[in-house]
Parts: structure tokens; C-alpha cells; sequence
């Protein structure tokens, strides 16, 4: 009774976030409350009174790793911006953080049975992170979901505890097939899941000829679905899946074939991201359903396989948006063991093993991009100082006239003078009637009202639309050393948010807003969505770049696909990585365990089938080409192939290293 207390709690409950515990009026403290640090961070990130972001992997006070010092680190090591750092600790605590969970809701609901999650591999294949995991997991015999041969067959050698499991999702041939049943012959529990009837007949005869009684998984296709981005993932429209009458018929096979206790897991997803518990109580009852009245076909059922959909509250705002979740994640584990406990008491039918594929919970948080603003471009300058000439039209005039009696009382009016003065200007101008320094005076002058017109509507409750955009589109333009396509594809692709702010200066209130864009030459390559309490940003409060000094932010919650999905546009490659450690015998408190560097320019052209011996052969002729024509020294031709051959061994991400102190740049367009 007293779970289902706590049940009813989970719809009644009201929902909040915790402020900062900064000492009040610090300005560290407002801008932890202007980025909603403690809202999507969950107590792993803070600022400190020196203004610098910190990561506390296992959300413990005096275990705090400086993000500016790693950059000073990395900067004495030589390394390029962006850099990307790993916190293993974090993914530890991550591990423990969801398996305990789990633990305290079945004691909780007197649950009959156990749990045995597995970490998706998809989610993030790289082996110092699935290793990590698998390690951190052994004393919960946490297990590994491999959705392709190739993650088999990685999960099957880095797998070691014969009480955990490992899932194979995903279509399969032949050859995934005899990779699971010699996972099986090696004791381990290998469960395949069957997501078309067509596989399921395919695993039989395999099976049969290597001699081996497999373990079969179900993946059910429910008529509950997700919510938000990836909600087409599940439903009875979804990709994979069994119908009820292909589970029937599976059913009857196995029985028909003697080995009906084939069949051990029922597995069901309803997306990635889900962000409303709603919807996984609602899926989790109809599968648990599912799950018993085949358990009284008379199979062996034991495990139910509750798929992914944890999600991460990228925002921060405890709500069903899509970059959000309204649960915690004891609300989550105490909802999945409640509803299927009801069920299975309901129909009389003992209590599975409850198995779940929560990778994103686990590796998001993990990962920390840092990139660095090497220069902005700013609409308006106030120190640009106009004045009028006599060669200059009356619109400059009347534009200098409007600036200086601008007023709270006819703000908007002022607003709209100076937008048709704008206005007829263009119009002379492409008439070829209005000259460029009047032209740029007028553009000048604009950005200058507009900017102050913005500022008189500050603190306003009601702000008009026209005024808003206007706001955004002051922002400034920050011109940051990195690729949203390679580091941060799901942003790009799918609109997906992520909390950005900057890791230093942070004792500064931030006088400036703006956008991020990257170093690709495409237009999409820009971060101008982020994350907010109420609604989504089109800006980001940031400082304004100081010439010769580079301003560092971080991209944080990325550490579940990004990793994998990031392609080669433009042709730049992986980033360097940073991976850290806490050590108290340290004085820093940890330690810098090892650092990754990043693709360099020959192996970007050699995955894209370049030949970058041929292209330096290429060079050096047309180098001796040159020289016989006298267009060059000998001294000289040596030098530029040499030059030209050790570009091959560069990172592929802009290297500023050269150009400072003074080469941080601010534009004014």
C-alpha cells in the first residue's frame, strides 16, 4: 500500500527547480540562475566564486574539477581548441545513480524479482566509455544492448559477468546470429530479439545447426507511444516490432519445435527522449500485459525489457518539452516497478527480471565541449561617433535628430523614423543615387537607435514582437573554432538543445547577446536555439570578446551520440579529447588520465579516399615545374613541399596559437 501511495504521488507532486546555493547577490550566483546551472546539471555542474564553471563528477563538495584550468593545461600541453573532456568518475556515478535507484524501488513496492540493466552501445560506441561502464557495472551485473554485428561483436569481448546480460537488437544475418550463440556456448546470456517473424524462423535454423538452444527476446510493437523528437520510434506504425499475431505465432512454433522455454524476454520501446512519465506508464502497463499472457502460453518468460527513454532535462525546466523530462529519475524506476508489479499480481504471474536500455542517462553528462571565440560580429558599435557632412543627404540628418531625442514615451515611434529613413536609404542606394559612407553612416546610426530602443523596453512585462526581433537580430554573430556538424549533429539535424554558457569570466555579468557560429562555410553551421525556463532562446547571454583574449564556452549533455554521429563536413575531424580522473592524493584533486588527440588532415583525406602521398608527389612536381621556369629558388621550392607536407600532420580545426596576443578579433557589420 505504501508504494502505491508514493504512486499516486507521481501525478500530484508539484514540480520546481532548486536555485542556486551561491551566497546571495554574487553575481556567480545570478549567472548560475540566468544559465538554470542547477536545473539541467543536476548538481554536477557549478561556478565558483572565481567565475569558472566546475564539474563535480560525483555531485561531492571539495571534489570539483576547474574547467579553465584544463584549458590552461591543455594550452601548456600544445593542444587545439575545440577540446572535448570526459569525466570517467561521472559516468560512475552514473552507473551506480540508476542501478540504485532501481534497488530502492523494488524494496520500496516489495518487488519480487531483481533488476539487470545493459548500456545501449549505440548511444556511445567508443571503447574507453562502454570499458568504463562495463567496469562500473560489475557489482550490479549491468550488462551491454548491441543493435549491429559489429557492436556484437565488441560487447561479446569486453563482456565478462555471466549473471549479466547482453541483448542483441536490431535486424540480423546469419553471421550476428552465430556470434550470439557463441556468446551462449561461452556462458554468457546472450538474448537475440526477434523484430520480425522472418528473423525469428532465421534464428531457429541457425541455431539447429550449431546445436544450440537459443534465448529468444520479443520485441513487441505496442499502440502506446513517445512523445517528442523521436516519438515515431515506437507505436504499432514503428520500424521494428511483432504484432500480436506474429507473437501468437512464434508462440505456437516454439511449442510445436519442443522448446518453448526458448523464449525468456519480452522487450518494448517508445522512443528516446521521452518526455512525459505519462507515457511510459501507460506503455509499461500495456507491455507488462503482454508480457503475462504469454507467460500462461506456457514460456519460460523471466526478463521484461523496458527499452530506453530516460531522458535527460537538457533545459532544465522539469516539464513534457521535448529538451525536457517532468519526472525524476526515482519517479521514473518507481513507476516502471510499480505498474508492472500490478500487472503481474493482476493476472498471477511471478515478477520478471526487469532489464533497461537508459544510455543516454548514463553517458549525456559525461562530456563537456569546450570551444573558444576567436572574434564576433557586432550590428552596432557605440563608439562609432557620426557626424554629418556637407556632402551627406538630409537622412543622416534626420537619423542623428532621431537618436538624440530618443525617449521611454515614443520609443516605437522613434523606432519606425528611423526604420523608413533605413528604408529609403536602401532604395537610393540601389537606385546608385546614395553613395557608401552616407549609406554606412545611416546603417551606423540604425543599429545605434535600435540598440537603445531595445534597452528602453528592458524590465517591460509586455515587450511588442516587432521589438523582440529586433533583439535578436542585434545579437552578435560569435565566431567560435569548431563544427556543429561534426561535434554536435543531433542540434543540426533534429533542433535538439543543449545548455551552453560560458566557463569562464562568470564573476562578470554578461552585457551581450548573441549566437554561435562555427568555422564550416554553410549557413546551417550556427547554434541559434538554446535552452530556456519558459520557452526556447534565439540568443545566448554572453561577454563581449575582448581583442587578444579568447573566450571559452562550454557545450554541455553531450555525451550521448555525438560522439558517433558527427560526419566530415568541410573535413573536420574528431576533436581532441581530454580524460580525467579524481585523485585526492593529487593536489589538484584529480589527475589528467589520458588525452586523445584529434584527426589530423592525412587521415580526414584518407577516409575520404584521398591519397596524400599522391597529393604531396602532385605538389613536388609542380614545385619542380616552377623551379625550371625560374619562378622559384631552389631553397625556396624545398621549403614550400616541406611546409606543404607537414600541413598533413595538422589538427583540422583552425590553430590561433600563432596570431596572439593580438589576433582575437571583433567586427562591426
Amino acid at each position: 500500500m505504501g508504494c502505491l501511495l508514493n504512486q499516486l504521488s507521481l501525478f500530484t507532486a508539484p514540480k520546481f527547480i532548486e536555485m542556486s546555493q551561491h551566497p546571495t547577490g554574487s553575481i556567480a550566483a545570478q549567472n548560475s540562475t540566468l544559465y538554470n546551472v542547477e536545473g539541467w546539471s543536476e548538481g554536477y555542474v557549478k561556478i565558483n566564486e572565481a567565475g569558472h564553471a566546475v564539474v563535480r563528477p560525483r555531485r561531492k563538495e571539495g571534489e570539483e574539477i576547474d574547467l579553465m584550468e584544463l584549458v590552461d593545461e591543455a594550452r601548456e600541453r600544445g593542444l587545439r581548441f575545440p577540446l572535448l573532456v570526459r569525466s570517467h568518475d561521472l559516468l560512475r556515478d552514473r552507473v551506480r545513480r540508476l542501478n540504485e535507484s532501481f534497488a530502492r524501488a523494488i524494496t520500496e513496492c516489495s518487488y519480487k524479482n531483481n533488476y539487470r540493466g545493459v548500456f545501449p552501445i549505440k548511444v556511445n560506441q567508443l571503447c574507453e566509455v562502454v570499458e568504463e561502464i562495463v567496469d562500473a557495472g560489475i557489482q550490479y551485473h549491468f550488462g551491454i544492448e548491441a543493435g549491429s554485428k559489429p557492436e556484437l561483436i565488441a560487447a561479446l569481448a569486453v563482456h565478462s559477468d555471466s549473471e549479466s546480460l547482453v541483448i542483441g537488437n536490431g535486424y540480423k544475418d546469419d553471421e550476428f546470429i552465430r556470434a550470439a550463440l557463441i556468446g551462449l556456448k561461452l556462458g554468457k546470456k546472450v538474448i537475440m530479439v526477434v523484430e520480425k517473424l522472418e528473423e525469428f524462423h532465421q534464428i531457429l535454423a541457425v541455431a539447429k545447426q550449431v546445436g544450440v538452444t537459443p534465448m529468444i527476446g520479443a520485441r513487441v510493437r505496442l499502440l502506446s507511444k513517445g512523445a517528442g523528437k523521436w516519438a515515431t520510434s515506437g507505436g504499432e506504425n514503428a520500424k521494428f516490432g511483432l504484432s500480436t499475431a506474429d507473437l501468437v505465432s512464434m508462440s505456437d512454433t516454439l511449442h510445436a519445435e519442443g522448446i518453448p522455454d526458448a523464449l525468456v524476454l519480452l522487450h518494448y520501446h517508445v522512443g528516446s527522449q521521452v518526455p512525459d512519465i505519462g507515457t511510459i506508464s501507460r506503455a509499461t502497463r500495456e507491455a507488462t500485459r503482454f508480457y503475462a499472457k504469454l507467460k500462461k502460453m506456457g514460456h519460460s518468460l523471466g526478463y521484461l525489457d523496458v527499452g530506453g527513454g530516460l531522458g535527460i532535462d537538457y533545459d532544465g525546466s522539469r516539464t513534457s518539452f521535448d529538451s525536457s523530462r517532468n519526472y525524476s529519475l526515482h519517479e521514473y524506476t518507481r513507476d516502471i516497478v510499480y505498474n508492472i508489479m500490478e500487472i503481474c499480481d493482476s493476472e498471477q504471474v511471478e515478477h520478471p527480471v526487469i532489464v533497461s536500455e537508459s544510455g543516454r542517462f548514463i553517458v549525456a553528462p559525461h562530456s563537456i565541449l569546450i570551444i573558444e571565440a576567436f572574434g564576433s560580429i557586432e550590428k552596432e558599435s557605440h563608439n562609432a561617433a557620426v557626424t554629418v557632412s556637407a556632402e551627406d543627404p538630409k537622412l543622416v540628418a534626420d537619423m542623428i535628430e532621431i537618436r538624440a531625442g530618443l525617449n521611454q514615451k515614443r520609443r516605437l515611434e522613434h523606432l519606425h523614423d528611423a526604420q523608413q529613413i533605413r528604408d529609403q536609404a536602401q532604395s537610393m542606394f540601389d537606385l546608385g543615387l546614395l553613395d557608401l559612407r552616407p549609406k554606412a553612416k545611416i546603417d551606423t546610426l540604425y543599429w545605434q537607435i535600435a540598440s537603445e530602443i531595445v534597452k528602453l523596453h528592458h524590465g517591460m512585462s509586455q515587450v511588442p514582437e516587432e521589438v523582440r526581433e529586433l533583439e535578436v537580430a542585434l545579437a552578435d554573430q560569435l565566431l567560435c573554432n569548431f563544427s556543429v556538424f561534426q561535434s554536435l549533429l543531433d542540434h543540426w539535424a533534429l533542433g535538439q538543445l543543449f545548455p551552453v554558457m560560458p566557463i569562464h569570466r562568470l564573476d562578470e555579468v554578461p552585457d551581450r547577446s548573441g549566437t554561435l557560429v562555427d568555422i564550416t562555410c554553410d549557413s546551417d553551421g550556427k547554434m541559434a536555439k538554446f535552452i530556456d525556463f519558459q520557452d526556447v532562446k534565439e540568443t545566448l547571454p554572453v561577454h563581449r570578446v575582448r581583442p587578444g583574449e579568447p573566450y571559452y564556452l562550454g557545450i554541455f549533455l553531450s555525451g550521448a551520440y555525438q560522439d558517433i554521429m558527427g560526419d566530415l563536413h568541410n573535413l573536420f575531424g574528431r576533436v581532441n579529447e581530454m580524460h580525467v580522473f579524481l585523485d585526492e592524493d593529487e593536489d589538484a584533486g584529480y589527475y589528467i588520465e589520458e588525452v586523445l588527440p584529434g584527426n589530423t588532415v592525412d587521415q580526414v583525406l584518407t577516409l575520404t579516399q584521398w591519397d596524400t602521398k599522391e597529393l604531396a608527389r602532385r605538389i613536388k612536381s609542380q614545385a619542380d615545374a616552377a623551379l625550371k621556369s625560374d619562378r622559384l629558388k631552389p631553397s625556396e621550392a624545398m621549403r614550400l613541399v616541406d611546409e606543404y607536407e607537414k600541413m598533413f600532420q595538422s589538427y583540422t580545426y583552425l590553430d590561433f596559437t600563432a596570431r596572439r596576443p593580438n589576433g582575437t578579433t571583433t567586427t562591426s557589420s
